[in-house]
C-alpha cells in the first residue's frame, strides 16, 4: 500500500508579506478532500506583470489575472500542477472590498486548487458548486469574504435600496 505524499511549495516572486503556511495548508486540505494521495503542487506568488506575462503566453489572454491553474498530470489518485496567483490583484481587489491582501489570495489559491481537481465554473451550476466549495474551504480557515452581489453591512441609516453593492471581485473572471 502506497504512502500518502503531499508536496506543496511557495515560491515568492513578489514584494508583498505573505502567509505561505497558510496557502499551502488550504491547497492541502482541498486535495485530501477530493481523495488525492500524491500531490506535487507549486504555488508561484507574483506581480501583476508577470500574470499578465504568463496569462498572454499559455492561455493567448492578454490582461492581468487573479490566478491561473495548470494541471501538469492527474491520475485518479495523484496530482501534479502549479498555481500562478497574483498579489497585485489581490492587493488591489482586497482594497476595493474592504478586506485583507490574506483573504484574496487565500481565495485564489482555493479557487484555483478546486479547479487542479476538476471543479469548472464555465455555467451557472458549475459556477455554484465552485462557489458553495470557496465558501466551505475558507470558512476552515476563518475566513470571511465577499464576492459580486453581496451587499456590504448596512450602516444604521440605510435601507434596502441604500445597500452598497461590493465592486466587482477578479476571483469571479475564468481561470
Amino acid at each position: 500500500m502506497s504512502q500518502d505524499a503531499f508536496n506543496i511549495e511557495i515560491a515568492d516572486e513578489q514584494s508583498y508579506p505573505i502567509d505561505g503556511d497558510a496557502l499551502i495548508a488550504i491547497a492541502k486540505a482541498i486535495v485530501i478532500e477530493y481523495g488525492f494521495k500524491q500531490v506535487e503542487l507549486s504555488i508561484a506568488a507574483v506581480d501583476d506583470p508577470t500574470i499578465r506575462r504568463l496569462n498572454r503566453e499559455y492561455l493567448g489572454h492578454d490582461y492581468e489575472t487573479d490566478v491561473i491553474s495548470f494541471v501538469l498530470d492527474s491520475g485518479e489518485s495523484n496530482l501534479n500542477g502549479q498555481l500562478i496567483v497574483s498579489t497585485d490583484t489581490a492587493q488591489r481587489v482586497a482594497e476595493e472590498i474592504d478586506s485583507k491582501l490574506h483573504n484574496e489570495l487565500m481565495l485564489y489559491v482555493t479557487h484555483g486548487t478546486l479547479h487542479l481537481v476538476g471543479l469548472d465554473d464555465l455555467d451557472p451550476d458549475s459556477a455554484q458548486e465552485m462557489r458553495a466549495a470557496e465558501k466551505r474551504f475558507l470558512e476552515m480557515f476563518s475566513i470571511e469574504h465577499r464576492w459580486i452581489g453581496e451587499p456590504f453591512a448596512k450602516s444604521a441609516d440605510e435601507d434596502e435600496e441604500g445597500a452598497k453593492a461590493l465592486p466587482e471581485s477578479s476571483a469571479e473572471k475564468p481561470v
